[in-house]
C-alpha cells in the first residue's frame, strides 16, 4: 500500500469537500458529540490570558455553558460559570448580575453575583442577603436598565446622567465604562447584568454588545427555569398554606384566637420562616362613660398614641409566638409588655396603624424601627428580616397583625412571600367572620329567650286597660286614637291625683296610700309638672299606654315591684324640683332623668347580679357587666321603641340621642359597684361648689359642664339604693334550694336576727355619704338626710336590743356554767371525807 503524506491527503480533502464531510460524519462525530457531553470533561480553552479566540474555542466554551445547564440545578452557580466566560470573551474586568423585586411594593435591584471576573471563584462572588446592595429602580445605570428595559453601552461613565458612584466609593473602585442589558421573561423584568471596564480597550465595542446579547440566551434561559421553578414552588406553597388554613378554620367557630391558632400551627411548614408571631388587637371602639371622665375632668391626659383606621387605640392584648428553629414551641402571652421584644420595635404598631404590608430586608440595620440587636431570648435567636402584615376581616377593621422573622434560606422574604402571607392573612381575616356571627347567632338566641320570657308576661297596655285612665269609651264613645289631644286632655285634668293631696312634691311621699292605678296617674302627672308634655308634643294615648306598661313591666314580687320604680321616680322628680337640682339640667333631661326612674328596676327578677351568674341565666350570657342594670335599660328602649309606647317620637334626632344617653348613664349607675368608684368624684364637685361666691355664678357654670352633670344623675341614682332584707332572703332561699349553695348572711333567713346590725351597716357604709353630701350641696335636701338619720336610729334601737338579749343569754349562760361548776365542787368536797375514813379503817 503506497504511502500518502500529510500534505497529500490535505491537499485531497480541500479539493473534495463533500467527500471529507462524509467520511468525517461516519468516522469522527460520535466520537467527538459524546466526548464533548461528558461530565469530567473541562474546557480546552486556556484563559489564563485574554487572546482572539478561534472557531474551535468559542466551540468550545459554548459546549461548556450547555454541559453546565445540563449539570447545574443552581441558578447562582450555573449563572456564574456562564458569567466567567463571558467575562473572557468581551474582557470585562468584572461582572455583577442584579436580581429584580418587589418588595412593600416598590421594585428594586439587588446583588446576588458581584464583581465576577475570569478567575474568580463563585464563594468570593455570591452575595449574602446581610451584604446585598439594593438599588432603587430611580437610582443609577442600573435603574435605568430596568426601567427602559434596553441594554446600554456607555464609553465614559462620566458624561453619563444616571451615573452614581456611591458603589465605587464603597469598595474604592473606579468605574470607568459599562456594558449593561436587561434579562426578561417575556415582558416581565427577571434581572439586569453589568460588565465594567473594557480591559485593553478604552470602552466595549458593538461587537461585545453583539457577544453579549448572543451568549445572553444561556444567562436567559438559566434563570427562566430558575423562575419559573420559584413560581411553581411559590403558587405550591400558596396552595398548601390555603387549603389547610381552611380546614382548620372552619373546624374552629367559637374563637378567634382559636381560629387563629389551629391555622397558623397547621400551616407551620410551608411558611419558610424561622419564627412568627400574632399579635390580637383589642376591638373596643368607645369606652364606658365613666371611663372618660376622668380624661374630661382633667385627672389623666387623654390619650394621645396610635390608633387603627377605624379609630381604635392600639392595644396588643395577647401575642402568640410561634417558635420553629430548634426545638418547635408555641408561647402565649396575654397583656404583653410594650418592651416584649415582638412589639418592642414598633413594628406592630406601624402595620396595625397604617394598614400596611411591611418587608424589613435587614432589621440590624434598620432606622425606622428600632429592633432589638442581639438574641432575644436565652436561645441566642437574633432577628434578621421581618415580613409584617395586618389580618382585616370583612368589615375593613384590623383585628391582628402578622409578623414573619427570618426567611430559611437566609434570604430576605421577596414579592412572592408577600403574596403568599397576605393570601394567609386575607383568608385568616375574612374567616373572622365565622367568629363574629358564631358570636352573634349566641347572643341573639339569648335575647330571643329573654324577649320571649317579657312576651309571655304581657307588658305592653292592651287597649281596654287605657280605658282604666282615659275612658274615652264611656264620655265621647270611641278610642283614645280616635279622639282629639284637647278630649284626652280633658279627660286628665280630671282623673289625674293632685300633687298637693298625693304630696308629690314631698322627700316622705309613702306609696302605700296608693293603688296600682293611682301610681300609674301619678307617673303621669309628673311628666305634666315638669312641663314636658306640651313643650316636647307628647301624645296623651301615648303618655298613658308608655306609665302603664312600665308598670305591667314590674313583676309581682316582693320588693322590686312597680311601687319600688315609682318611688325611684318620684324621688327624681323631687329632687329635681323640691330639691332644686333641676336648675343644672334642662327640661329634655329631666324629663330623660324621670323616665330613668320609671324604668330603672323593669322585669327585675328578685335576685341580684350574682345569682344570675350562678344559675346562668341568659342575662348573664348577653351582658357582660351591671348584668340587670343593663337588662332594664334594653327592656326601657324596647318599649320606647314601639311607636305606641314612644314618648319621644317627636324628637329631633339629637334630641332623641341625648335622651337615650341620659338613660344609658341613669340606669347603669344604679349599680353600686359604680358608685364605690365615683362618689370622691361627686365629693370634689361639692367642696367647689362651696368655692363660688353666689349660687347664680354656680348655676351658670354647671350648666355648661356636662360632664359633671352626669356624674351628678349618677350619684342621684346610687341616692336611691336600698337593702330589701325579705327579697335577699328568697333568694337566699333560692341558692339553698336550687343551686344547693350556703347564701351569705345577709341573705340567709336563719340569720334575720341580725337584720338590725346589717341595716346599720349598710346605711353607714353606703347611705350616709352621699346623703350628706347631698344635704351639703343643696340644704333643701336635707330632710332626707334626717329621715335616714331616724331610720338609722329606729335601726340602732332594734340592734341594741337585739344585742342586749344576745349579753344576758351569755350571762346567764355563764352564769349556769358557774352554779353547775360550784355544785360540781361542792360534791366533791363532801366525798373527799368519807374516802379518807375508808383507808383508816
Amino acid at each position: 500500500m503506497a504511502v500518502v503524506d500529510k500534505d497529500v491527503a490535505e491537499k485531497f480533502l480541500d479539493s473534495n469537500p463533500d467527500f471529507a464531510k462524509e467520511y468525517y460524519d461516519a468516522k469522527f462525530r460520535p466520537k467527538v458529540i459524546s466526548d464533548l457531553f461528558k461530565d469530567n470533561r473541562t474546557s480546552q480553552v486556556n484563559t489564563s490570558s485574554f487572546h482572539e479566540l478561534s472557531m474551535f474555542e468559542e466551540s468550545e466554551i459554548i459546549f461548556d455553558m450547555v454541559r453546565d445547564l445540563q449539570n447545574n440545578l443552581q441558578m447562582e452557580k450555573a449563572i456564574f460559570k456562564f458569567m466567567k466566560h463571558l467575562s473572557f470573551l468581551i474582557r470585562a474586568d468584572k461582572m455583577s448580575l442584579f436580581m429584580y423585586r418587589m418588595r412593600n411594593g416598590t421594585a428594586e435591584l439587588a446583588t446576588r453575583l458581584f464583581n465576577v471576573h475570569k478567575d474568580a471563584n463563585l464563594e468570593e462572588c455570591l452575595v449574602h442577603p446581610d451584604n446585598e446592595i439594593v438599588f432603587p429602580l430611580d437610582i443609577g445605570i442600573l435603574g435605568h436598565v430596568a426601567t427602559t428595559k434596553k441594554t446600554v453601552n456607555i464609553p465614559d461613565v462620566l458624561q453619563s446622567i444616571h451615573y452614581s458612584d456611591f458603589v465605587d466609593e464603597i469598595q474604592e473602585y473606579k468605574t470607568k465604562c459599562v456594558l449593561a442589558t436587561p434579562i426578561m421573561n417575556g415582558k416581565d423584568m427577571v434581572a439586569v447584568m453589568m460588565a465594567v471596564n473594557k480591559i485593553g480597550a478604552p470602552h466595549f465595542t458593538t461587537q461585545d454588545e453583539e457577544t453579549l446579547k448572543k451568549y445572553l440566551n444561556f444567562a436567559n434561559l438559566i434563570l427562566r427555569v430558575f423562575h419559573l421553578s420559584y413560581l411553581h414552588n411559590c403558587e405550591a406553597r400558596r396552595g398548601q398554606v390555603l387549603l389547610w388554613s381552611a380546614s382548620k378554620v372552619f373546624e374552629e367557630m367559637t374563637d378567634i384566637e382559636r381560629q387563629f391558632h389551629k391555622a397558623l400551627y397547621t400551616i407551620r411548614d410551608f411558611l419558610n420562616c424561622e419564627r412568627y408571631s400574632v399579635g390580637l388587637l383589642d376591638m373596643t371602639k368607645t369606652k364606658e362613660f365613666f371611663e372618660l371622665w376622668p380624661v374630661l375632668l382633667g385627672e389623666k391626659p387623654p390619650y394621645d398614641g396610635p390608633k387603627t383606621p377605624d379609630g381604635r387605640e392600639i392595644n396588643f392584648y395577647k401575642v402568640i409566638d410561634y417558635i420553629l428553629h430548634g426545638k418547635e414551641e408555641i408561647k402565649v402571652i396575654s397583656n404583653p409588655p410594650s418592651d416584649h421584644w415582638a412589639l418592642f420595635s414598633g413594628l406592630p404598631t406601624y402595620v396595625a396603624k397604617e394598614g400596611l404590608i411591611c418587608n424589613i430586608m435587614n432589621a440590624a440595620q434598620d432606622d425606622f424601627f428600632s429592633f432589638q440587636k442581639g438574641p432575644v431570648d436565652s436561645s441566642g435567636w437574633v432577628i434578621k428580616n421581618v415580613l409584617s402584615l395586618p389580618i382585616v376581616n370583612k368589615k375593613e377593621e384590623i383585628v391582628a397583625v402578622a409578623s414573619f422573622y427570618n426567611r430559611k434560606d437566609g434570604k430576605p422574604f421577596d414579592e412572592q412571600d408577600e403574596t403568599i402571607m397576605e393570601s394567609l392573612t386575607q383568608f385568616l381575616g375574612w374567616s373572622v367572620l365565622n367568629a363574629d356571627t358564631y358570636d352573634k347567632w349566641n347572643k341573639l338566641e339569648n335575647r330571643k329567650d329573654i324577649f320571649q320570657d317579657m312576651v309571655l308576661y304581657h307588658i305592653k297596655c292592651r287597649t281596654d286597660e287605657t280605658q282604666n285612665v282615659l275612658n274615652t269609651r264611656d264620655r265621647y264613645g270611641k278610642e283614645p286614637h280616635q279622639c282629639k289631644e284637647e278630649e284626652l286632655e280633658a279627660i286628665l285634668s280630671e282623673v289625674l291625683p293632685s300633687s298637693e293631696t298625693s304630696e308629690l312634691f314631698e322627700f316622705h311621699f309613702c306609696d302605700f296610700e296608693h293603688s296600682h292605678l293611682d301610681l300609674v296617674k301619678l307617673g303621669i302627672k309628673m311628666y305634666y309638672e315638669l312641663g314636658v308634655v306640651d313643650k316636647f308634643h307628647v301624645p296623651r294615648e301615648t303618655l298613658t299606654r308608655f306609665c302603664y306598661s312600665l308598670s305591667k313591666g314590674y313583676r309581682q314580687i316582693t320588693y322590686h315591684n312597680w311601687s319600688h320604680g315609682f318611688n325611684v321616680g318620684q324621688t327624681m322628680f323631687t329632687l329635681l324640683m323640691t330639691g332644686d337640682l333641676k336648675r343644672y339640667y334642662t327640661d329634655l333631661d329631666a324629663m330623660a332623668m324621670v323616665t330613668a326612674g320609671l324604668c330603672h328596676d323593669i322585669d327585675h327578677r328578685g335576685t341580684n347580679n350574682l345569682y344570675q351568674m350562678k344559675s346562668g341565666n341568659p342575662l348573664a350570657k348577653l351582658h357582660g357587666s351591671s348584668i340587670l342594670e343593663r337588662h332594664h335599660l334594653e327592656t326601657g328602649k324596647t318599649l320606647l321603641r314601639d311607636p305606641a309606647l314612644n314618648i319621644y317620637q317627636n324628637l329631633s334626632r339629637s334630641q332623641h340621642e341625648h335622651v337615650i344617653h341620659l338613660m344609658d348613664i341613669a340606669i347603669i349607675a344604679t349599680d353600686l359597684a359604680l358608685y364605690f368608684k365615683k362618689r370622691t368624684m361627686f365629693q370634689k364637685i361639692v367642696d367647689q361648689s362651696k368655692t363660688y361666691e353666689s349660687w347664680d355664678e354656680w348655676t351658670k357654670y354647671m350648666r355648661q359642664e356636662t360632664t359633671r352633670k352626669e356624674i351628678v344623675i349618677i350619684i342621684f341614682y346610687c341616692f336611691v339604693s336600698d337593702l330589701s332584707c325579705v327579697e335577699f332572703w328568697e333568694q337566699g332561699d333560692l341558692e339553698r334550694t336550687v343551686l344547693e349553695q350556703q347564701p351569705i348572711p345577709m341573705m340567709d333567713r336563719t340569720k334575720a336576727a341580725d337584720l338590725p346590725k346589717m341595716q346599720c351597716g349598710f346605711i353607714d357604709f353606703v347611705c350616709a355619704f352621699v346623703y350628706k353630701e347631698f344635704s351639703r350641696f343643696h340644704e333643701e335636701i336635707t330632710p332626707m338626710l334626717e329621715r335616714l338619720l331616724n331610720n338609722r336610729k329606729e335601726w340602732n334601737a332594734l340592734k341594741e336590743e337585739h344585742e342586749a338579749k344576745l349579753a344576758a343569754l351569755e350571762a346567764a349562760k355563764v352564769t349556769e356554767e358557774e352554779v353547775a361548776n360550784a355544785t360540781i365542787a361542792a360534791k366533791q368536797a363532801e366525798a373527799a371525807p368519807q374516802s379518807k375514813t375508808c383507808v383508816i379503817n
